[in-house]
């Protein structure tokens, strides 16, 4: 050390030290999840669509996805949960009612909360209903909500679970506070949480779907055993009612003979109508075989006066 010109190495010329990760700007990674889609990173237009797991979609991106699932890169990382739209929840957004300001540094939000007015910009937790798409403030929805009216459960497990069951302050639709509440863009321990639950009720619905199928076969085998006597007394049935003779429509006196007098008067005016007719219209009104005479082939569908004779009356007359 020394004698170098009076330069003195420190400790930190001498020891090479780990260099620190870089770290993402959260304010980037807060205004790339509440103003950007999450799949297509395209700017938020409504009409707007969550997951399960509180990403923020525009729903044309989701309908591209699933028609296609390789338009997107990295959309089986994103979005690889999303099977189907009934996978998705379209959100009942309330718009800002504030003027946009040009002189703030960040971008203003596009939607409030409908309750405390609260910009929805990644500052303050917000949630939707899985029932009715609406969405809130967290703390907004904490202070307002209000249980469902109902009648009194006669049951205490109907009693436990009208306690979790409150009425959307928006539109009014009941709602599970503890099942229909999530979360929007959710913190990593969060998102694991209701990746879980996701899991468990799509378990619970498959399992549901199996059982009811099962009933299903289980009733229609007992059907086919049953089939014969059943077949046999419906058929009975169906005798009884055919056997049953209908009651005749009650019909009044003066009525009746009105329509016999008039039917008979109608009767005698087409006598003396057919009547006045020559041979050759009367014989249009004629049954179709009625004195119908025998044709050949040369006076078939031909009108001839012609009288056909046999040759020996003209022999027998010259004689």
């Amino acid at each position: 050390m020394g004698n170098d010109g009076g330069s003195i190495p420190d400790r930190r010329d001498l020891v090479k030290t780990k260099a620190k990760a870089e770290q993402a700007d959260k304010q980037n990674q807060v205004l790339a999840k509440w103003f950007f889609c999450a799949l297509s990173k395209r700017p938020l237009q409504e009409p707007i669509v969550s997951c399960e797991l509180g990403k923020l979609y525009n729903k044309d991106a989701i309908v591209e996805y699933l028609l296609d699932k390789t338009i997107y890169g990295d959309g089986a990382t994103i979005c690889g949960h999303v099977k189907g739209l009934k996978d998705v929840k379209q959100l009942r957004l309330t718009p800002n009612p504030a003027p946009v300001d040009p002189n703030l540094d960040r971008p203003q939000a596009a939607y409030v909360c409908p309750l405390t007015l609260k910009e929805m910009n990644g500052g303050l937790p917000f949630l939707y209903l899985s029932t009715c798409g609406c969405v809130f403030s967290a703390t907004g929805l904490r202070a307002l909500s209000s249980p469902a009216e109902s009648s009194t459960p006669l049951d205490p497990n109907e009693a436990s679970t009208s306690k979790s069951t409150f009425s959307c302050p928006q539109c009014s639709a009941p709602y599970d506070r503890l099942i229909d509440v999530r979360t929007l863009n959710p913190t990593p321990e969060e998102e694991v949480v209701m990746r879980e639950a996701m899991e468990a009720r799509r378990a619970a619905k498959k399992a549901n779907t199996k059982s009811k199928k099962r009933k299903a076969a289980e009733l229609q085998i007992e059907e086919e055993e049953q089939g014969a006597p059943a077949a046999e007394s419906s058929d009975h049935k169906k005798q009884k009612t055919i056997a049953a003779p209908a009651p005749a429509p009650k019909t009044n006196s003066s009525v009746a003979s009105m329509t016999k007098k008039v039917a008979s008067s109608l009767a005698e005016e087409e006598a003396k109508r057919k009547a006045k007719m020559s041979d050759a219209v009367a014989s249009l009104y004629a049954p179709k075989n009625a004195g119908k005479k025998k044709e050949t082939f040369m006076t078939m569908g031909t009108f001839t006066r012609v009288r056909f004779f046999s040759f020996s009356s003209l022999y027998e007359n010259d004689g």
